[in-house]
């Protein structure tokens, strides 16, 4: 049995974890009202996402400063970037810092740069918080517009993104079978297991990949090379953001699968520019596969 008093700090850092990426998703008055704070707070207030390395590290007696000096200044630096790109680029158009920013965040969390500084089994703090900084920087500093982060779902996004499903699944099951990709497995699992896996997948896998690949990246690529190819691109990007994932070295079927993917997603994102939308699609990709398709 678990001893909630160990664990405690680390339920209390999820939670601090998750607090902004929950208030931007369903309050976005949130993210305008940091838009209000004075430059210095503005600038400052992401390097309160140490606290949470802080919290867990010392928990499990592994704090180290180098790591915390990570967390604290790089959200900063983030804010600042931002914040130049937003002056000089005022129709949004897609600064230069816009996309160091999105290739220092997705190059962390894809090369797990930073997962060392994590106990075992809890490294997705790292992408969270990366996440949480991302967010504050492209909506709260940016002021980003069009990524469609409004996760209070509507019957259209369902619509959409079930819709999206149904035209991928079919060219990917045979696709995946063809490739030896994927391998049918029988299994029944209860409602219960197929919602709360569905529902996890959603909120930490799909909603982070879908805004940070459709809400910012094909949002900004738009505007600089249309919407056709910012789709094609982006969906590009995407599959070979799988490279490394179930293999040691390059895995290219799963990169194949993922690119493929990642058209209908954009499709689902593009249609209303809502990241819900595309979320949908994702996660009931992920769950499809999980369950009966590994």
């Amino acid at each position: 049995m678990l001893n909630f008093s160990f664990h405690a700090p680390v339920v209390f850092a999820a939670l601090l974890t998750l607090l902004p990426f929950l208030l931007a998703g369903f309050c976005p008055r949130s993210v305008h009202a940091a838009q209000g704070l004075p430059f210095a707070f503005r600038v400052l207030a992401p390097a309160l996402l140490c606290i949470p390395y802080a919290i867990v590290s010392s928990s499990y007696d592994q704090f180290r400063w180098s790591w915390f000096s990570l967390y604290l200044l790089l959200p900063v630096v983030i804010t600042l970037l931002l914040y130049r790109a937003d002056l000089s680029d005022p129709e949004q158009r897609g600064d230069r810092c816009d996309f160091l920013i999105l290739a220092i965040l997705g190059l962390a969390v894809d090369l797990r740069w930073f997962e060392a500084a994590w106990p075992p089994r809890l490294a997705v703090f790292n992408k969270m918080l990366l996440l949480d900084a991302g967010i504050y920087g492209f909506l709260a500093v940016r002021r980003l517009e069009g990524a469609g982060f409004d996760l209070r779902l509507r019957l259209a996004d369902l619509r959409i993104g079930l819709r999206e499903l149904g035209l991928y699944a079919p060219i990917a099951i045979a696709l995946g079978l063809g490739l030896g990709f994927l391998h049918f497995h029988a299994y029944v699992p209860t409602a219960s297991h197929v919602v709360l896996g569905w529902v996890f997948t959603f909120f930490f896998i799909a909603v982070p990949e879908e805004l940070f690949f459709r809400g910012w990246m094909q949002n900004l690529l738009e505007r600089r090379i249309g919407r056709h190819r910012a789709l094609l691109t982006t969906a590009a990007l995407f599959g070979l953001s799988h490279f490394n994932k179930r293999a040691v070295h390059f895995n290219w079927r799963y990169v194949v699968l993922a690119a493929l993917a990642g058209i209908f997603y954009g499709r689902a994102w593009r249609q209303e520019r809502r990241v819900g939308a595309s979320a949908i699609t994702h996660a009931s990709v992920d769950t499809l596969w999980s369950l009966w398709l590994r």
